[in-house]
This record gives structure tokens, sequence and C-alpha cells, in this order.
């Protein structure tokens, strides 16, 4: 496995790792949809670190744990979430929110990014279930689609 997919496993798996504790220390005072599309991410970031474990060989291969994490995070990705994405919900106006205002200066673009990551879980729920070669392959796309959002619209930990 290449460097890059190593460190998307990681990076992925510490953000499963501490989203739960940051979003309940900030949830109370959240408008509902930063705290329902912080939600969604949390679900994503789930599924991914089930598949992420399996590919890193911290957790044992199981086709049908690995076709239903993929299930969900293809069924996670076409859900419509124009309602969590509400004007005046960015990291500037919400204490707490991640998303960058630059979000909806190129909605058309964030549209783009996410049928992106749809198109990659859709082929990922499709092969999940065929070894863990394929979950390996197949969870670089989905990363990637993840990180060309994360990169431009999240705001970073730093």
């Amino acid at each position: 496995m290449s460097k890059f997919p190593k460190i998307l496993i990681a990076a992925t798996l510490a953000a499963a790792v501490s989203a739960p504790a940051f979003a309940e220390s900030h949830s109370a005072d959240l408008p509902p949809a930063v705290k329902a599309r912080q939600a969604h991410m949390q679900l994503y970031a789930h599924n991914i670190g089930i598949l992420a474990g399996m590919a890193r060989g911290t957790a044992e291969y199981n086709a049908e744990a690995a076709s239903a994490a993929a299930s969900n995070i293809a069924a996670l990705s076409s859900l419509n979430q124009s309602t969590y994405w509400a004007p005046g919900t960015d990291s500037d106006a919400v204490e707490g929110s991640r998303a960058l205002p630059a979000l909806w200066e190129n909605i058309p673009d964030a549209i783009a990014k996410g049928e992106a990551l749809t198109t990659a879980a859709a082929a990922l729920a499709g092969t999940a279930g065929d070894g863990l070669e394929a979950v390996q392959a197949g969870l670089g796309p989905v990363g990637r689609a993840c990180g060309a959002c994360h990169e431009d619209y999240q705001l970073s930990d730093e």
C-alpha cells in the first residue's frame, strides 16, 4: 500500500476517535443544521473506520461487515444534505462549525465534490464484499473524495 492511503487511513481514524468528544463538548448550542451535518460526518467516520481497520490489518477482514460499512457510506453519500448547509452556519458565524464560508461561495464545486464521493462510495459498496484487496482499492477513491471537499471547505485543525 502506498504512503498516501496509510496517511489517509490514519487521519480518518484520528478524526473518528476525536469527533465524538468534540461534538459533545460543542453540540448543546449549535444550530440544528450544524448538528445534523456533524452527525452525518460522524456516521461517515464510523463506517470508514471499520473499513480502514480492515485495510490496515488492525481488524480482520469480514466480507459481511465490509459490505455493510461500504453500503452505509454509499447510502449516506446519497442522502439529500441541502438542509445541513444553511447560510449563516459557517465557521465565521457559528462557534463549533468547521464549514468554511468558501463553501457557500462555491456551491457548484461543493456539489461536484459530493457527487464524486457518491460515485466512489457506490463503487466501494459494489466490491467491498469481494476481499481485502477490493476494500483497500475502493477506500482510496472514497478518501480522496472526502479529502477534496475537506481541504477546500473545512476549517483546519491546525
